[in-house]
């Protein structure tokens, strides 16, 4: 079945069309994930320390975020297979810049910085194209399942992968892996086609894409300064805070200039897709936090190398598998709210158990499965829900909008998690730390909860048209 456009809609075309969009959402998700079990070879071959590591890793989910509404809004103007291209090319080349490191400075700018920028560029039409390709709400909830599902399991698999290639062969090889998927997507993605034509004619707004960046910057910037300078810290997190306030303020007055921002305030209008981007910001702090606390707590503390490190990581890509697996299914029995209210509540139960069962020291590394295994449950059962809820509350006109904010919600929750939890982590390397740092997880776990319980109980039941 092909539309007016060209677009073969048929299930198979879709399906072919789904793979490598599913691809590119594990590939980068992986990216923010495998680094965690390099960070001691790396630190040593780049003559680092873990902090050093932690900065880049920060960096890179950083970047991510704050370009990911750029990102989205540059889908109007310059068509979306052509950023997701873009975003691609650019990707692998910093990837294989980042094989080639000899120093942090260079990893910073091929991993952080040029992987970065690919992802947000990439990202947003991976899930702006799902929306306007799957236009009934079934098979794009199926749809969504299974690219967030890629993601999950490319954040799960991440430590695993990672570990393994690190310790048989090298962790620069990690990079050239990332580097192989990226040319295997470009190759698959000419098969996708626009479904709506590029306007060049559309205005880029410039200023508000700086402000929203410097902005973002300056309050992780602030995170991340919080083990060195309180006043720093404090400085840092007020700059960015005014920086976001004029950002907000320019918008609203070019907005009713009648001129286009770069993010129209009408998106903050809508409910429901307010309390999801709050789970969706979450979710994603919870799993890159968690990712990041316990693998490095047991190469430094506990002394495991990367690919124990990366096995014990096993429990948790099971878990976000096996909610994969069973997402369309679930997503027929219950209602979206449901499904996140009860994900959060077992990643909470996760994060007690890791709690309960790792405080002794003499504990093998294998307590540390049966609270990943449920962290894996819980994330894998309401990454999917959580986007098709914000997704599904605007029409196709508003998607490269939408889909830009959630990306960089998203992103930023995964930059917060690494920062929060990790500088507590970082700050002391102790048992102390490691429980100080899941306890403040857990209890941004129960905030997530709570915004869960808020959501209306017909959320995403129906898909607005334009």
């Amino acid at each position: 079945m092909v539309d007016g456009v060209g677009v073969d809609r048929s299930p198979g075309a879709l399906r072919q069309v789904l793979i490598p969009l599913a691809l590119a959402q594990f590939i980068c998700s992986f990216a923010g994930t495998n680094m965690n079990v390099m960070i001691t070879d790396m630190s040593k071959d780049l003559d680092t320390t873990v902090q050093g590591i932690q900065i880049a890793i920060t960096i890179f989910l950083l970047v991510m975020a704050a370009f990911m509404i750029p990102g989205g809004k540059l889908t109007d103007k310059l068509g979306r297979k052509r950023c997701f291209t873009m975003g691609l090319m650019i990707y692998g080349v910093g990837a294989l810049m980042s094989a080639a490191a000899p120093g942090l400075g260079v990893l910073i700018v091929g991993n952080s910085i040029l992987e970065g920028v690919g992802t947000a560029l990439l990202i947003p039409p991976v899930y702006i194209l799902t929306t306007m390709l799957f236009t009934d709400l079934t098979s794009r909830a199926r749809a969504f399942g299974v690219i967030s599902g890629m993601g999950g399991i490319g954040a799960a698999t991440g430590p695993l992968i990672g570990g393994v290639i690190t310790t048989a062969v090298s962790w620069r090889l990690a990079f050239v892996f990332q580097a192989g998927v990226i040319a295997v997507i470009v190759v698959l993605g000419r098969r996708i086609i626009d479904p709506v034509p590029a306007d060049p004619t559309r205005s880029f707004d410039t200023v508000g894409a700086i402000l929203s960046a410097a902005g973002l910057v300056l309050l992780i910037a602030g995170i991340l300064a919080a083990d060195n300078s309180a006043v720093a810290m404090v400085v840092l997190l007020v700059a960015g805070g005014l920086v976001l306030t004029w950002f907000f303020l320019y918008v609203r007055a070019r907005e009713r200039a009648g001129k286009e921002p770069l993010l129209s305030l009408r998106l903050f209008r809508n409910h429901t897709s307010n309390i999801g981007l709050i789970t969706q910001n979450v979710q994603w702090l919870l799993l890159m936090g968690t990712s990041f606390v316990v693998s490095v707590f047991l190469q430094v503390v506990r002394g495991y190398n990367a690919i124990q490190t990366g096995v014990i990581f096993t429990a948790a890509t099971l878990g976000i598998l096996a909610s994969s697996l069973v997402q369309a299914r679930l997503a027929k029995m219950f209602r979206q709210r449901t499904l996140i209210a009860t994900g959060f509540v077992i990643t909470i139960a996760g994060i007690g158990v890791l709690l309960a069962l790792v405080g002794d020291a003499d504990n093998s590394a294998w307590a540390f499965a049966p609270g990943l295994l449920l962290i894996g449950l819980g994330l894998g059962g309401m990454l999917t829900p959580s986007v098709n809820v914000v997704q599904s509350a605007f029409p196709d006109a508003q998607q490269g909008e939408i889909s830009g904010l959630s990306r960089s919600v998203s992103n930023l929750g995964s930059c917060l998690g690494t920062a929060i939890a990790g500088t507590i982590l970082v700050s002391q390397l102790t048992e102390h730390a490691y429980a100080a740092s899941m306890i403040v997880l857990a209890a941004i776990g129960l905030v997530g909860l709570v915004a869960a319980m808020f959501l209306p109980a017909d959320a995403a039941q129906s898909a607005p048209s334009d």
